[in-house]
């Protein structure tokens, strides 16, 4: 089992590392170090794209942040640099004496003891002769066999065939665009709304039997022109980019199908290549490309609003063939992992089934998950049964067995869980739990092996376990192999507490201040909410990282609440689509309802004093509730708030608000800024392509031409994801002094409290 893993606590600098079980037990090897590897080849140089897709995909890491293996898993590639590097999975590592140790910490210099073959890690694109048309190198993919390297430059895929030694045997371009084709052409990566909205960040697909590729191309001519600048140096080139602004134009998205000719020497050369085939003027999302098995590949399109889409085969000739086509009056979820055969060649699916109130899976078009276990992700379809993300709703007939039974009452929508279903025709499956722990867990399968990893309430690092499991005369037998995490702790326990709130029963986490804050033995407190609140997403869930934060502001003097209202899904679809068209009025609404019953369950609340911070969404909550609401909130602090939904993308925004002009009028809160009459702090970065600082400049702007007095931190270079630790750690100091002189509240007895070492920042 690969994985990545930094050094020590502060180390954002991410190595490779294999997991091999065998008679001895676990050994954790180390492949490659990216410090070493880049040890004369120069700093490391992360090309615009892949930063691009590094923000799509919200990872903050440095060194190898991805990687690829083959199907035996025997050898792995991976983009470091500016160079695709490959090493032998159980390989030397890092270019010298490779680093094996066993669980107990112990060092070898052979990794022979685990019964692997050792490499060094081998930079594939260095044997051949370089040029400006090879680079840059981009989500570089291996074939299944082992024996070919994909890659995309953005204007051509390059491949690269590897013998038994590792070396490049050849290179060819594949679909290379013409010399004339316009910067708006893009080969093999996907493009903007993929990524941001469908967590789709491939742009091709290898065949299992690496004699084919499925690779996408998309023009963004259509789309609109957005300029993004740094006025922190005014010698900087504003830089243009295309945004997919809602009630506007998508990219133009094709498939192509290339069959490739291998010869005698293993080397692969495009053999011919035929456009896919079906609606896309009808259906011009591709949402998710699935091939495995000796089947037709299957891609997953939707129609622009999302509330109708089909499953199509794709055949050789670039014809395909409608298996399954859906509708939602709403829209229609995109559940991950989905759509998928099973090794049979049937056919698994998502459903939103709104008549039972679940998320489920369908076989062949018949529902097998059963009623009240919401489906969150398909991990991987076995001979006969599913691995997956389940959250249950508490109701009557949806019980619980094995290890969740004497926790049951805490297995529901703040737990997503890891289970598998059997699946049958004509019968649900049964829910067998995989993961123990209420929690936010995942897995991976793969033959005999699993790996199980997530966070819960009781630890405060991630754990990760390699699981293999063996036949032996006395039956089946599991060896477990817990993976040594380095990360930092907070060095405390959050004092989180559950709770339901009002008449919708909204999941609610209150967090009081700990022991040895001076706030401690307080019997009123002012209240912070601290919503995401926003669709998709949940805050109030069983992972003490969500809630270290909340500790940090409980620590300061409040009394911290982060409720989960309607929309923040968990809870099955028709929870889901309660903000259809009105997600401003009925997210506020929750928030209202949350602070008003807060008394019931935390008698030391203060609504005399009600502040509100968030980021992305719920920065938008947080303008949008001092604004709207100013008897129940008093101040607030809004991050990277979208305060004018026609500015952000179509995927995400036209799902809840449609395509009629007036609803974004009536969702937005720029017409809404006269109201205001509390203290608000808008905070943005330059650098947010997702929710651009225009969507701050628009409501300050309205602001200040109604005269309303209003705060405003502009940030050079950050993005949406404030990932500057002093930037972050400045931004907590800020807001909670803000807060404190906006509600009046003193400093307490203990004196200030500074930002420990450690603690991240709003997210």
């Amino acid at each position: 089992m690969v994985f990545l893993r930094s050094g020590d606590p502060e180390d954002r600098v991410c190595s490779l590392w294999l997991s091999v079980i065998d008679d001895h037990g676990g050994h954790e090897i180390l492949l490659a170090d990216p410090r070493v590897l880049l040890d004369g080849l120069g700093a490391e140089d992360v090309p615009a794209e892949e930063r691009a897709r590094r923000e799509r995909a919200r990872e903050g890491g440095a060194g190898i942040v991805s990687y690829d293996a083959d199907a035996a898993g025997e050898r792995v590639v991976f983009a470091l640099g500016g160079h695709v590097f490959m090493v032998g999975a159980g390989g030397r590592s890092h270019g010298g004496r490779n680093q094996e140790r066993d669980r107990g910490g112990r060092s070898h210099d052979d990794c022979g003891r685990a019964g692997q073959e050792c490499t060094d890690p081998v930079i594939l694109d260095a044997q051949v002769a370089s040029g400006p048309e090879w680079t840059p190198i981009l989500n570089p993919r291996i074939s299944p066999d082992g024996r070919h390297v994909l890659y995309s430059t953005g204007r051509r895929l390059v491949l690269l065939d590897v013998d038994d030694r590792m070396r490049v045997i050849g290179r060819s371009a594949v679909l290379p665009l013409p010399d004339d084709a316009p910067d708006t052409r893009t080969v093999g990566l996907a493009e903007f709304v993929a990524g941001e909205e469908m967590d789709r960040y491939d742009g091709f697909w290898w065949s299992p039997d690496s004699r084919h590729v499925l690779v996408e191309d998309f023009d963004s001519a259509q789309e609109p022109v957005w300029y993004m600048s740094a006025p922190a140096d005014p010698e900087a080139a504003q830089t243009a980019r295309r945004y997919p602004r809602a009630l506007t134009h998508n990219a133009v998205v094709h498939l192509t199908m290339v069959d490739l000719a291998v010869g005698g020497d293993g080397a692969a050369t495009p053999r011919e290549s035929h456009p896919v085939r079906w609606d896309a003027n009808s259906y011009e999302y591709l949402a998710a490309v699935n091939w495995t098995g000796s089947f037709d590949p299957v891609i997953l399109v939707q129609n622009r609003r999302q509330n109708r889409d089909q499953v199509r085969a794709v055949r050789p000739d670039g014809s395909t063939t409608l298996l399954e086509g859906h509708e939602n009056p709403q829209w229609l979820d995109l559940i991950p992992g989905t759509p998928a055969r099973t090794p049979d060649g049937r056919l698994i699916c998502a459903m939103n089934d709104m008549e039972s109130d679940t998320n489920r899976l369908t076989l062949d078009g018949v529902p097998f998950t059963p009623e009240g276990w919401q489906i969150r992700e398909l991990l991987d379809v076995g001979e006969s049964d599913v691995l997956v993300v389940v959250q249950r709703t508490a109701r009557e007939g949806v019980g619980v067995c094995g290890p969740w039974a004497d926790d049951a009452d805490r297995h529901d929508a703040r737990s997503m869980d890891v289970a598998t279903v059997d699946y049958a025709d004509g019968r649900p499956g049964t829910v067998l739990p995989v993961s123990s722990r209420p929690g936010v867990w995942t897995a991976s399968r793969h033959g005999d092996g699993m790996v199980l990893s997530g966070r819960d309430m009781e630890h405060p690092k991630s754990s990760m376990v390699h699981t293999l499991t063996r036949v032996d005369p006395s039956g089946l037998t599991a060896v477990h192999a817990p993976i040594a995490n380095h990360c930092a702790t907070p060095g405390f326990v959050p004092t989180t507490t559950f709770t339901r709130l009002g008449r919708h029963r909204l999941i609610a986490a209150i967090t009081r201040p700990s022991a040895d804050s001076p706030y401690a033995a307080a019997t009123s407190l002012p209240v912070l909410m601290r919503p995401y609140g926003g669709p998709g997403f949940q805050q109030a869930v069983f992972s003490q990282a969500y809630h270290w934060d909340s500790q940090w502001w409980a620590d300061q003097g409040f009394l911290v609440v982060t409720a989960d209202g309607r929309g923040t899904t968990g809870r099955g679809p028709l929870w889901d689509r309660e903000i259809v068209d009105d997600m401003k009025n009925v997210t506020l609404a929750d928030q209202i309802e949350a602070v008003r019953a807060l008394p019931q369950a935390a008698p030391e609340a203060d609504l005399d004093r009600v502040a509100i911070i968030g980021w992305s969404y719920g920065g938008f909550l947080s303008a949008l509730a001092v604004i709207d609401a100013p008897e129940v909130f008093h101040a607030a602090c809004a991050g990277a708030p979208p305060t004018d939904w026609t500015l952000y993308d179509t995927h995400y925004t036209e799902r809840y608000l449609g395509l009629d002009p007036e609803v974004y009028r009536r969702n937005g809160i720029i017409e809404d800024a006269p109201r205001l009459r509390r203290p608000l702090m808008l905070i943005h970065g330059f650098a947010d392509d997702n929710v651009t600082i225009a969507h701050s400049l628009r409501l300050s702007q309205a602001l200040m031409a109604a005269g309303r007095p209003h705060t405003f931190l502009p940030l050079s270079g950050i993005t949406h994801m404030t990932n500057d630790e002093t930037v972050a750690r400045n931004l907590l100091i800020l807001q909670r002094d803000f807060l404190r002189d906006a509600l009046g509240v003193g400093v307490g007895v203990g004196g200030d409290v500074d930002v420990p070492d450690g603690r991240g920042g709003e997210s």
